[in-house]
C-alpha cells in the first residue's frame, strides 16, 4: 500500500448525486427507527413533529450551511469555519466534541446490521454477532480508503435500495387504508403544549447532521454550488421518507402503541405478507451500512482536518498517494468504532443530542461572527431575507438545541458536561510544548 504523506493531496471526486446520498445517510438513512416517536407521543402528534421539525430545525440549519460553505468551501466545513471566526481553541473543541460523539453514535449501526440480520439468522451468538459486526465495519473502512468516489456512489446505490421497500410498503398500504393516522392526537401521558416541547427535542435528532457532511467540502467537485443543491435535494426527501410511510403505516395497520424500534418490518408484514417484511428488513439492514459509511467518510475529516492544523499528532494527517484518502484518520477512527461496537448506546441517545446540540451553538455563533466581522467576505449565495432572514435562521435552531440540552434530564446532563469538559482538556494537553509530553 502506498502510504503516502505530505505532498499527497485530497481528491475532488463528489458530484452532485454522490454528496447528497453522503448527506442524506448523515442526517437520516430512511425511517427506520421512527417508529417509537409514534408510541411515545401519540399518532398524531408524531406525524405533526416529523412535519414541523424539518421546518423550524433543519430548513434554518441548512440555510446557514448553504451559505457557509458557498463562501469558504474548505474541507473540514465547520471546523474551518469556527477556527476563522473564533480561532483555534474553539475550532478544536467543535472537531473533538463532534469525533467524540461519533464514537457513541457511529458504533450503534454495525450492532444494528446484526440485529436486523438476526431475521434470517436467529441462532447467532454473542461472538458470532461481534465478528460479523466486525467485519461490517473493515468491509466499509476498506472502501472508505479506497475512494471518496467508491463512498459516494455507493452511498447512492445503498440509499435506492433502502428506500426501495419503504416506497413497496408505501404503494401497498395505500390500498389498505382502514385508519385514520392522525388519531388519537396525543397519546394521553402529557399536554399538547408538553408533548410537542418534549417531542422536538427528541425528533430533532432524526433530523440533525445537515452539518456533518461539510468536512467533506474539499473533496466534493464545485462545492459553492453543489452542497446548496444537495441540501435542497435532500431536505424534502428526508421529510417525506418520514412522513408519507408513517402515515400509510398507521393507515394500513393502526396498532399506534405496538410501534416501537424495530417495527417497521412487522408493519411491512402486517400489510403486505411476510415478503414485503422481509425486505423492510433488508432495507433496514442497508441503510445501517450506509450509515456507517457515510459517516465514516464525514467524521474520519474530523481528526484528519485538526492533524493539518496541528492540533493532533502529524501521522494522523496523512493523505494516501494512490486513493487520495486520509487513510490514517479513517483506520484510527474506525479502530475506536470497533472498540464500542461490544457495547449498546441505544440509552445514549439524549446524551449524543446534547454534545451535537452544543457543537452547532458554537457553528451558528460563527456564521454570525463571520457575518459582522466580514461584511466583505465573497458570499455566492447567501441566508435569504437580509439581516432579519439571517438573524431568523440563527434564533429557531439555536432556541431548540437549547430546548434540547435543558430536556436532557440531570444525569445526561452531568454525563455530557463531562464528555464536553475532555475538549478543553485535551487542547490544554495538545498545546503543550513537545517535550513537556515526555
Amino acid at each position: 500500500m502506498t502510504a503516502g504523506g505530505p505532498a499527497a493531496s485530497l481528491r475532488r471526486e463528489l458530484g452532485l448525486l454522490p454528496i447528497a446520498a453522503v448527506i442524506f445517510f448523515n442526517v437520516s438513512g430512511g425511517p427506520y427507527g421512527i417508529e417509537d416517536a409514534v408510541s411515545s407521543f401519540g399518532p398524531g402528534l408524531a406525524l405533526l413533529l416529523l412535519i414541523l421539525t424539518p421546518l423550524v430545525w433543519s430548513l434554518p440549519v441548512t440555510l446557514v450551511m448553504a451559505e457557509l460553505s458557498s463562501s469558504l468551501p474548505d474541507e473540514g466545513g465547520y471546523v474551518t469555519w469556527v477556527r476563522r471566526a473564533f480561532g483555534p481553541f474553539w475550532a478544536f473543541q467543535v472537531g473533538w466534541w463532534s469525533w467524540v460523539d461519533s464514537f457513541i453514535d457511529i458504533a450503534v449501526y454495525p450492532a444494528l446490521f446484526t440485529q436486523y440480520l438476526s431475521h434470517w439468522l436467529p441462532g447467532m451468538t454473542p461472538l458470532a454477532r461481534w465478528l460479523i459486526a466486525l467485519a461490517f465495519i473493515w468491509i466499509l473502512t476498506g472502501l472508505n480508503i479506497r475512494g471518496v468516489s467508491v463512498v459516494g456512489w455507493g452511498a447512492v446505490g445503498l440509499s435506492v435500495l433502502a428506500l426501495a421497500p419503504i416506497v413497496a410498503l408505501v404503494v401497498v398500504g395505500l390500498g389498505r387504508l382502514q385508519f385514520a393516522p392522525w388519531e388519537p392526537l396525543t397519546a394521553g401521558r402529557t399536554s399538547l403544549a408538553e408533548g410537542l416541547g418534549l417531542g422536538l427535542a427528541v425528533v430533532m435528532w432524526n433530523y440533525s447532521g445537515w452539518d456533518t457532511p461539510t468536512t467533506v467540502l474539499g473533496e466534493t467537485r464545485n462545492p459553492e454550488r453543489a452542497f446548496r443543491r444537495a441540501l435542497a435535494l435532500t431536505l424534502p426527501v428526508i421529510t417525506l421518507a418520514y412522513v408519507v410511510p408513517v402515515g400509510v403505516g398507521l393507515g394500513a395497520a393502526g396498532g399506534w402503541r405496538e410501534w416501537d424500534t424495530g417495527a417497521l418490518p412487522r408493519i411491512g408484514a402486517q400489510i403486505g405478507g411476510p415478503w414485503l417484511g422481509g425486505w423492510v428488513t433488508l432495507g433496514a439492514a442497508l441503510s445501517a451500512a450506509g450509515l456507517f459509511l457515510s459517516l465514516l467518510l464525514t467524521n474520519s475529516r474530523l481528526p484528519f482536518v485538526l492533524a493539518q492544523a496541528g492540533q493532533m499528532p502529524s501521522v494522523v494527517g496523512r493523505v494516501h498517494g494512490r486513493y487520495g484518502t486520509p487513510w490514517v484518520a479513517v483506520v484510527l477512527s474506525s479502530v475506536i468504532y470497533s472498540a464500542f461496537a461490544i457495547f449498546s448506546f441505544k440509552e445514549l441517545v439524549i446524551l449524543d443530542n446534547w454534545l451535537y446540540s452544543l457543537s452547532l451553538l458554537v457553528e451558528l455563533a460563527a456564521f454570525l461572527a463571520l457575518r459582522r466581522r466580514e461584511p466583505g467576505l465573497a458570499r455566492p449565495w447567501r441566508v435569504p431575507g437580509g439581516r432579519a432572514g439571517a438573524l431568523l435562521a440563527l434564533a429557531l435552531p439555536s432556541g431548540l438545541a437549547l430546548l434540547a440540552m435543558a430536556t436532557a434530564g440531570l444525569l445526561n446532563t452531568a454525563v455530557a458536561v463531562a464528555v464536553a469538559l475532555t475538549g478543553p482538556l485535551a487542547y490544554l494537553w495538545i498545546s503543550r510544548p513537545s517535550g513537556s509530553r515526555r
